[in-house]
């Protein structure tokens, strides 16, 4: 018979590994006597694991959730997981940074030199432009409580603190329906009950009102697929039905090759017209920003359309002749 500490650990892990376990079964696969197993249930429990005991035609054990965490138990893998995903969670922007570096100081001390040596050769860097790197955090606390009024399906007020809104801006009042993130952010994707339309809100704005309202029955994102309806919203793209294309779309010819094209732009539609020349079609939240974009190519550009394209080319073109100049910018 294994010694105790060792069978202990044991039970303990397949405690973990399922939900409940007749204690037959866990007699059988411990290879000890029932009475045993009921002694090292009550080892088990006065180490703090809130172990219960299961009624029904054959009895059994279950690991319940308790009032303090207990030392927990984690094969190679997930004890590998766990490291990687503590190191992905210092990059989210949600407020618990320095919490998942000290998580992951203790779990890797802790852990067998074989698996140290593993999560050493992983290091997670997240990538963003500079301004990103200043981005306001969630709060940790907000966050969990606008996933609770989420998961619950129940209205929430809160209070948003936008710029241009006076100390006296009413609460929103919403129907909650997901939490997302987006490059460093994470916003609160809703349906604003007083202007009868969906919003995303930026969560390090909002500070929760309690209580939370009345239960609702969750209406449908727009599409279907509330990723996309998040893209589409800071594409510019506004409407309950949340239908529609970039707000400023136009039409070139470059004189390049449209694979040479293609590999730079994510949204837009590129057509070979020749050797060396393809139509492009592509969208932006503005004629400028459309106007750059296009112009980021080395190569002659023909505009097709339209005229607020053309226009946007005259007016780039200005500023950068009085930049070149090194006069004032006029328009």
């Amino acid at each position: 018979m294994p010694k105790t500490s060792a069978r202990l650990l044991s039970m303990l892990s397949l405690l973990q590994a399922r939900r409940d376990w007749p204690g037959a079964l866990l007699a059988e696969r411990l290879d000890i006597s029932p009475r045993t197993v009921r002694r090292d249930v009550d080892r088990l429990r006065e180490l703090g694991y809130p172990v219960v005991a299961t009624k029904g035609p054959e009895g059994g054990y279950r690991l319940d959730a308790g009032t303090e965490l207990p030392p927990l138990l984690f094969d190679d893998d997930q004890a590998v997981a766990l490291a990687v995903a503590l190191q992905i969670a210092t990059t989210t922007g949600a407020g618990i940074g320095e919490a998942a570096v000290q998580a992951l100081g203790t779990v890797r001390q802790v852990m067998p030199a074989r698996l140290r040596r593993r999560i050493d050769t992983l290091r997670i860097t997240a990538v963003e432009p500079p301004a990103a790197r200043a981005v306001p955090q969630a709060d940790s606390g907000v966050l969990m409580a606008l996933s609770a009024a989420v998961h619950a399906r129940e209205e929430l007020r809160f209070d948003y603190a936008r710029e241009g809104d006076g100390d006296g801006a009413p609460p929103r009042r919403t129907q909650p329906h997901h939490l997302v993130t987006r490059s460093g952010r994470w916003y609160l994707v809703a349906w604003d009950l007083d202007r009868e339309d969906w919003r995303t809100f930026r969560v390090d704005r909002i500070t929760p009102r309690t209580p939370t309202g009345p239960r609702f029955t969750p209406r449908e994102v727009p599409g279907g697929d509330v990723a996309a309806f998040v893209v589409r919203r800071f594409q510019g793209v506004y409407g309950s039905d949340g239908s529609g294309e970039w707000p400023c779309r136009g039409e070139v010819i470059l004189d390049l090759p449209a694979g040479e094209v293609s590999r730079f732009l994510r949204d837009g539609l590129v057509e070979e017209l020749g050797p060396g020349r393809c139509r492009v079609v592509l969208g932006s939240w503005s004629w400028a920003g459309l106007a750059a974009t296009v112009g980021k190519f080395d190569a002659d550009i023909e505009v097709v359309g339209p005229p607020e394209l053309r226009e946007a080319f005259a007016q780039l073109a200005r500023r950068y002749a009085d930049a070149a100049a090194g006069r004032p910018g006029g328009t």
